[in-house]
């Protein structure tokens, strides 16, 4: 075993936090959604709170109207106004040495080489494992995963949010659980549903499978893509006025496959203001030949108008 050096642990942590900026920024925009996110501006910090508060629109303001002369306009008080709560989840990722890798990369080129390397390897196991969970329903790892589209989107049988949309229609999204069959009707529809005016879906987000059965459906003359999407280095096709993309991570149930209508303006990545993407010092342990540390993240993903959102969730893209 090596003598402990303890001017690296202060290298180490030093060049771990130089490269965190490289390192969230390919994380969010390496896959789809939070590429869409990141580009909306919807990757939003809060400074704290017992959880995450995001404030409601959800009725209209019933003093609005026309009148005539002297009469009375009035003053009512307003309702509509409400806000969902959302819980706080935690996230960790260790950036381990042993002592054997850091004698056998002697010199301090080679040693930031070794420590780069594990960065990149703390990266692209994050990057991954964000996308599962902003993919799936939140109930992962004994609930301790963040949000996923299957919870926000993809159900309106239980809370979310802290608000019941069995109870509060305005709080449902639009789920289309009988089509089977994707025609670009039965996706207009869905589509439709989840729109009011201008306010429109601006991410179609599905399985390879409904992709590929999307692209055979329209003529080659019609295969608009995004150029936003394609110079991000994603595939992409356009249905209506919104790319249309795939992700390995979205999944259905059984043999249907899901399709996303998402409204990303309503869609938001909230972290903690002091504690995204934070590094912790590298350290050695008393009892362990290592330098370790962790990169420690706080947040979740929220929605503020889940009624703007749609997805098709029985597809059989074989047909």
């Amino acid at each position: 075993m090596v003598a402990p050096n303890s001017n690296y642990d202060e290298i180490f942590t030093t060049t771990l936090a130089n490269h965190t900026p490289t390192m969230v920024d390919a994380i969010f925009t390496a896959r789809v959604l939070t590429f869409f996110l990141k580009q909306s501006g919807q990757i939003k910090m809060v400074s704290g709170g017992h959880k995450i508060t995001r404030p409601l629109m959800y009725g209209k303001n019933t003093t609005a109207g026309s009148y005539s002369g002297s009469d009375v306009i009035p003053t009512t008080a307003q309702t509509g106004l409400s806000a969902s709560e959302w819980d706080w989840k935690q996230y960790a990722a260790s950036v381990v040495i042993e002592g054997l890798e850091e004698a056998k990369n002697s010199g301090e080129e080679a040693i930031f080489d070794l420590l780069e390397a594990k960065v990149t390897q703390a990266q692209e196991t994050i990057l991954e494992e964000f996308d599962v969970m902003f993919l799936s329903d939140g109930t992962g790892n004994g609930g301790k995963d963040w949000n996923g589209l299957k919870n926000v989107v993809a159900q309106n049988a239980s809370s979310v949010g802290g608000i019941d949309p069995a109870t509060y229609s305005w709080w449902q999204t639009n789920i289309d659980s009988s089509t089977t069959a994707l025609t670009v009707r039965t996706m207009g529809t869905t589509y439709n549903n989840a729109s009011r005016g201008n306010d429109t879906p601006n991410l179609l987000l599905g399985t390879q499978l409904v992709y590929e059965k999307y692209e055979s459906l329209i003529q080659a003359n019609q295969r608009f893509v995004d150029v936003k999407s394609a110079d991000a280095g994603f595939q992409s096709l356009m249905f209506k006025n919104a790319p249309i993309l795939f992700d390995a991570n979205v999944t259905g149930t059984g043999t249907a496959d899901y399709l996303y209508f998402l409204n990303t303006k309503y869609l938001q990545l909230i972290g903690h203001t002091n504690n995204w993407f934070r590094n912790t010092p590298f350290k050695q342990p008393d009892n362990q030949d290592i330098r370790v540390a962790q990169i420690l993240c706080y947040g979740n993903l929220v929605c503020t108008n889940r009624n703007r959102q749609g997805v098709m969730t029985v597809i059989n893209p074989t047909t």
